[in-house]
């Protein structure tokens, strides 16, 4: 008998999205659909057809209106749908309520970003950071029937921990959960040993919204080789690569004075799932030990205004509102409106304009670096004992030298380095 190997099923799926007028944050419908339609393919759905409600009323029963919810139940038959994905995130209530009126698995967008992680989790640590994200997102939607993803439907939304996770109650779940926390505490400890190595490198994180090219600029700038491709949360763990000097197409070279650490981020999403940040938090800690954020920004998107904000929120939440933030517009190159340039340059007078694609201005990408990098660096003098060669090739590696003397009682090293490079030297040589 010869065995075929089985296709994985498309999920025919419908989408919803809820927006109260009086709620000025919301996107325009038509954004927020497009969006959670390209989560949905992403995640491997086939998206069917997409409801829209707006109004003043917010119906606690279904979020939508009763009306609304009958229409998409008829057209869910009709169609013979799958899954519908709400956009709005779906209390308990709603959820039964919606269940027991459309004839389908229903999840919500913070579900769906949950499943499209669980997909994507490569290392260990980020398989632990979903693990909790999703059990932290079930709990409290749990009740005596809570088993019904698991039973009745399967795929999309439903990529859990496993069966073991799904069949357990509360207290099971509870304790698997403080389980990952401290797994995940561990691994935080380690990392803070990691990070003191980092801290005698001038560290950079890419910052933006997901699928704004942050892995392709990280590649032109470092001839690395991260994993690319046009899905939204494509990678989740962070990569880091040494960065070190550019040549550009007429032959001029930017040289560091030092070594730079760059590193490629999780991108951000608007209404990404307070949970997930907070297991995630172990690895945007690289983007809060920085010493420079590169804010990359998909300037050919046109809600790139909108999307820089849900950046400037999610570096709120992590505590990184206060670094030194340089605004990237990426893919120019896709662009004709050379207006809309000017005004950018206008409004965003220190940002850069970039295509990391077909390398364009990237030069000027890292004379901005540099810029930063040097911005504060002041001249100091050290005096070292003779014998100290170990500490004049530290300073060598942390600042950037002028002038060394080599006296008779003493080395004495002239430089340039920043006040943080400079305490790491001053507390060497006491």
């Amino acid at each position: 008998m010869n065995l075929k190997e089985t296709k994985k099923e498309i999920e025919k799926t419908v989408l919803v999205c809820y927006s109260n007028r009086r709620d000025k944050k919301n996107y325009h419908p038509e954004d927020s659909l497009t969006e959670l339609k390209f989560l949905a393919e992403t995640a491997g759905a086939e998206v069917v057809g997409t409801f829209f409600q707006e109004n003043d009323l917010y119906d606690s029963r279904y979020m939508i209106g009763k009306g609304k919810v009958e229409e998409i139940a008829e057209f869910v038959e009709a169609n013979k749908i799958h899954l519908v994905i709400f956009e709005n995130e779906l209390a308990y209530t709603q959820l039964r309520n919606l269940e027991n009126k459309i004839k389908c698995k229903i999840i919500d967008k913070s579900n769906l970003i949950l499943d499209i992680f669980a997909s994507n989790a490569r290392s260990a640590q980020s398989k632990l950071q979903v693990e909790l994200a999703q059990l932290e997102y079930s709990l409290p939607r749990l009740t005596r029937q809570w088993t019904h993803l698991s039973k009745q439907f399967g795929g999309i939304g439903t990529k859990g921990p496993g069966e073991t996770q799904i069949e357990t109650d509360r207290r099971m779940i509870g304790n698997r959960i403080s389980q990952l926390k401290e797994k995940l505490k561990k691994v935080a400890e380690q990392r803070k040993t990691q990070s003191g190595e980092r801290k005698k490198f001038f560290r950079i994180s890419l910052v933006g919204y997901t699928n704004v090219g942050k892995s392709t600029l990280l590649n032109t700038l470092t001839n690395a080789n991260v994993y690319v491709e046009n899905k939204l949360f494509a990678t989740l763990d962070t990569s880091t690569k040494v960065l070190e000097l550019l040549i550009a197409d007429d032959g001029t070279v930017t040289k560091f004075p030092k070594k730079i650490l760059i590193s490629d981020t999780v991108g951000f999403i608007k209404n990404l799932p307070h949970k997930l940040i907070e297991s995630f938090k172990s690895t945007l800690a690289e983007v809060v030990e920085s010493d420079l954020l590169l804010h990359v920004i998909d300037v050919s998107n046109e809600n790139f205004p909108e999307q820089m904000e849900t950046v400037k929120d999610t570096l709120i939440e992590i505590g990184a509102e206060n670094k030194t933030i340089v605004n990237v517009f990426n893919k120019v190159d896709m662009l004709d409106d050379s207006e809309l340039i000017a005004n950018l340059k206008s409004e965003f007078k220190d940002s850069v304009f970039i295509s990391a694609e077909k390398g364009l201005n990237i030069n000027s990408l890292m004379e901005k670096i540099k810029y930063e990098l040097n911005k504060e660096n002041t001249e100091r003098t050290i005096k070292l004992k003779p014998d100290e060669h170990k500490k004049v090739s530290m300073i060598y590696k942390l600042a950037e030298v002028s002038k060394i003397k080599y006296l008779k009682s003493s080395i004495k090293v002239t430089f340039k380095t920043n006040d943080k490079n400079y305490s790491l030297l001053e507390k060497m040589s006491s």
